[in-house]
């Protein structure tokens, strides 16, 4: 799954019910690549948890409004609420971690 070049609206991400994860990156970052299969398996845990991945950089309002800095950056939401941030996650135990703030 690539990071969508799709503007998402920050409104839109407000609006959001339930379980929700923003993942900020890009397709050529290493770290993001690198990251990916501590993501799918943290993830993979869980249904039922809308996971967007956002293509982001200079000029992209969605990245600003949530203050991504490096990538990949996973915001954790619940009800379009910030509950948890992971950035450059390096196990995906520190993912599941966030995932229980917003599942529980």
């Amino acid at each position: 799954m690539e990071y969508a070049n799709t503007a998402l609206d920050r409104s839109e991400v407000d609006a959001w019910t339930g379980p929700g994860v923003l993942e900020f990156g890009t397709n050529w970052c290493g770290h993001c690549e690198g990251a990916q299969p501590a993501i799918r398996e943290a993830l993979g845990r869980e249904s039922g948890v809308k996971h967007v991945k956002v293509e982001d950089g200079p000029g992209r309002p969605l990245g600003r409004s949530f203050r991504v800095k490096l990538w990949p950056t996973l915001i954790f939401l619940k009800d379009g609420v910030e509950q948890a941030r992971v950035v450059r996650p390096q196990s995906s135990e520190e993912i599941s971690e966030a995932l229980s703030q917003i599942t529980a």
